[in-house]
């Protein structure tokens, strides 16, 4: 393999990423700005825009589900507060040893440290909870989520470009990186130039960009389930476990190239995980398939059933009676304006009246 000296890179500080092959050497900050004397990391504003973009799908498409967003705004909340403590719990677990001795680390999220998988378990549980509290349908919700995560995971991975993390083992394919905290980590975890199964890992060589494959795989998966979701769903809960079954597969794929995986002794946990959700999908999803067709008429998407349709008629009644408060108090107002402008005109007509009869005594007087 051609070494980063071949290519043209003889040292690289610790902003600095490069694509040899690709020709592309940028220089990436952690910290987006500074704010009152906190420091906004590029890490966190990509996490959150991915959140929002995620939120805005799953609000533009509620009704084609059969939700009332009103209820489902509490189970977003919970799902995204269940996300970041599953996110940072997991990561944490698996990583006891860089915080057993300084145990405040936990809460520093700041500079990465967040797990998907983690993220997943904690958003689903958390979300599932509040469904039950809010009486939104558990299954719809969940595809609009598939969905949601997917755009979500394809947008925060470039976190993990700015943090020069999620990378793989060493290549001199086209895609191909390296950067200063790369080779830093790979000389820091592996000064012997080898990983846990035997294989050479040298810093002076260019890595695979996991982040950048696992972005770009789901965001393709967000798109093509968007179009199932439109068009071509057969039961509540299909999209959620083609979610699973396409990140699952992607991410069992992806996870083997990488050399900082979490570990559970020679194991990749998230390899590990991956490829169960995806197996327990595809079974799971033959066995609904067969159960809706063997049905045929008899089922019926939750959208079409009359819990959905009085609850969307609740909602559109409630829209009606806010918008007509709205007219009522814009109404009110226009009325208070007119009252004031009405007490004003009477004074400008006693004024204009004791004009006139001065006026009139002039003329008597002249006369």
């Amino acid at each position: 393999m051609n070494t980063l000296q071949e290519m043209g890179y003889s040292s690289l500080d610790s902003n600095e990423v490069v694509f040899p092959n690709l020709g592309i050497d940028v220089h990436v900050e952690q910290t987006a700005f500074t704010i009152f004397g906190i420091d906004i990391q590029w890490y966190g504003i990509l996490i959150v825009t991915g959140l929002l973009l995620a939120m805005v799908f799953a609000y533009r498409n509620m009704r084609r589900v059969g939700i009332d967003a009103d209820r489902a705004t509490d189970v977003i909340i919970g799902g995204i507060i269940g996300s970041f403590i599953g996110a940072r719990a997991y990561y944490v677990i698996f990583n006891w040893s860089q915080y057993k001795d300084d145990p405040a680390q936990i809460f520093n999220v700041r500079g990465g440290g967040l797990a998907i998988f983690g993220g997943l378990i904690g958003a689903i549980l958390v979300g599932y909870i509040v469904s039950r509290f809010r009486k939104v349908a558990a299954l719809p919700m969940l595809d609009l989520c598939g969905v949601g995560f997917l755009i979500g995971q394809g947008i925060g991975r470039w976190g993990n470009f700015v943090n020069q993390e999620a990378f793989g083992c060493n290549t001199n394919s086209l895609f191909g990186m390296s950067g200063g905290r790369v080779r830093e980590w790979i000389l820091m975890n592996y000064p012997t130039g080898k990983l846990a199964d035997g294989s050479a890992i040298s810093a002076d060589v260019p890595v695979h960009p996991c982040f950048l494959y696992e972005s770009v795989w789901c965001l393709i998966g967000a798109a093509v389930l968007a179009l199932v979701l439109h068009k071509f769903r057969k039961f509540d809960g299909q999209i959620f476990l083609m979610y699973l079954i396409w990140y699952g597969g992607g991410r069992f794929v992806i996870e083997g190239l990488r050399t900082d995986s979490l570990m559970l002794g020679t194991m990749r946990v998230s390899q590990v995980l991956a490829i169960l959700l995806c197996v327990t999908a595809m079974i799971v999803m033959l066995i609904c398939l067969s159960t809706v067709k063997r049905m045929g008429r008899e089922y019926v998407l939750y959208v079409n059933t009359k819990e959905s349709r009085a609850l969307l008629a609740e909602a559109d009644k409630r829209s009606e009676e806010e918008a007509a408060r709205r007219a009522e108090k814009k109404a009110a107002r226009k009325a208070q304006q007119s009252g004031e402008a009405e007490k004003i005109l009477p004074d400008d007509d006693a004024e204009e009246s004791a004009a006139e009869q001065e006026d009139a005594a002039e003329t008597e007087d002249n006369t």
